[in-house]
């Protein structure tokens, strides 16, 4: 089974990241678990005529790689084969769209935002599950 666990460095993606690890011991997959973690670089566009396309790509990089740290710890301690991917865009779009072309499923933590918030704006988690074709668990 190809697991792939969205991590955002929230706590709950983290407990995520564990609860994926429970998955594969059980089920004594081989496959590795993949770890993706998207920005949504939108919001920085027009910062990139004072700092350049580089130097969004190299802020991006260097928070994707704090917020995956614990998450990898987690994997190494466990023994458990991992990967990871790096991705900009629209990141609930990101996260389906790389589920539905090499995975079993998602894993990803959900924050438990009050409902007025989700209704207004909608949560990355929601989204995941209303389009993704792959099963999706949410671990708090």
């Amino acid at each position: 089974m190809k697991i792939l666990v969205a991590v955002d460095g929230s706590k709950s993606s983290l407990n995520a990241v564990k609860y994926a690890v429970k998955l594969a011991s059980n089920f004594r997959t081989q496959d590795r678990i993949t770890l993706i973690n998207v920005h949504d670089d939108q919001g920085l566009r027009h910062a990139q005529q004072f700092v350049g396309k580089d130097g969004i790509a190299d802020y991006l990089r260097e928070l994707s790689d704090k917020e995956l740290k614990a998450a990898l710890a987690v994997l190494v301690k466990a023994g458990v084969k991992h990967d990871s991917i790096i991705q900009t865009g629209h990141v609930a779009e990101v996260i389906s769209n790389a589920a539905d072309k090499k995975f079993d499923m998602v894993v990803m933590g959900s924050k438990g935002r009050s409902g007025l918030v989700d209704m207004l704006v909608g949560s990355v988690a929601q989204r995941v599950m209303a389009t993704c074709k792959k099963p999706v668990l949410l671990v708090k």
